[in-house]
């Protein structure tokens, strides 16, 4: 074991899927507290759309790694479908309206995208489902300085953060500004789905986000309880699929939301027959 964990692979692999593991529920927990658990999705599909882009502007400027350019695509376009989302939603048009739009726009646009890049669609692929083997240094220094900014921000403002996200009129009577600390928190969410991207890719992000805060939910009811749990939940099923998956042929980002259903499962079995018993 001693001589796998000295692969700087391995190392890579692991350091960044602790760094989701970590940054991705603390987000999650505001988004549940808001009711917008699939905000993910939404961002998550512009974020592919940026990918593509990143990818188009490596192959125009001859860049001899193509998708140089892909992640910092997916940064801006995920950021910019935040600050829309939130935009929009402030101007009263439905959230879940312009989730589907910017869901549907997003990958219809990084397919034609691809195309004109010269890619094919299986190009995409490793951001569908994740390609955390393909990590190398660069990413995880840029994983490293984003989850920082995601746990610094999204714990050091938790109080102003809650109190908004849980009653916004009440946000705003105590002089909190509303609108700005709505805008921080879609704003690291979509750097949060552009950092998980790699691990478990486009399609599941939001599982990764939202899955360690609803097994949290079960065992707890502070909101400050069930963040630091989820981040504690979400960091052990990272770590442990990305090790699975050192020994077996299975892909990660699948691996490590099927183990987070598992657990809400039983979890979810084992507080309702202790209610039952206690009744």
């Amino acid at each position: 074991m001693i001589n796998i964990l000295s692969e700087p692979l391995v190392q890579r692999m692991l350091l960044v899927g602790l760094l989701v593991g970590l940054a991705a529920p603390v987000m999650g927990t505001y988004l549940v507290q808001r009711r917008m658990a699939l905000l993910g999705d939404g961002i998550g599909h512009v974020a592919l759309a940026g990918v593509a882009a990143g990818w188009l502007a490596g192959s125009a400027a001859g860049l001899a790694k193509q998708d140089a350019l892909a992640i910092p695509g997916a940064v801006v376009f995920a950021i910019a479908g935040a600050v829309v989302i939130e935009r929009m939603r402030s101007r009263g048009t439905a959230a879940d309206v312009v989730m589907a739009i910017l869901f549907y726009g997003g990958i219809a646009s990084g397919v034609l995208l691809i195309g004109l890049a010269g890619g094919s669609n299986a190009n995409l692929l490793g951001y569908l489902f994740g390609s955390i083997s393909t990590v190398t240094w660069a990413d995880v220094w840029l994983s490293v300085a984003l989850a920082a900014l995601i746990l610094i921000v999204g714990l050091g403002l938790r109080s102003a953060l809650f109190a908004v996200t849980h009653d916004q009129e009440f946000a705003r009577s105590t002089g909190l500004p509303v609108e700005v600390l709505n805008m921080v928190v879609a704003v690291l969410a979509a750097i949060t789905i552009t950092v998980a991207m790699r691990v478990v890719g486009v399609l599941l992000v939001s599982a990764l986000m939202i899955v360690p805060v609803a097994i949290a939910q079960l065992l707890t009811r502070s909101f400050s309880r069930t963040m630091h749990l989820a981040m504690g939940i979400g960091a052990v099923l990272t770590l442990t699929g990305i090790w699975i998956t050192i020994f077996q042929n299975l892909q990660p980002g699948a691996l490590i939301v099927v183990l987070g259903v598992v657990l809400y499962v039983i979890v979810a079995a084992a507080t309702a027959v202790t209610r039952r018993a206690r009744a």
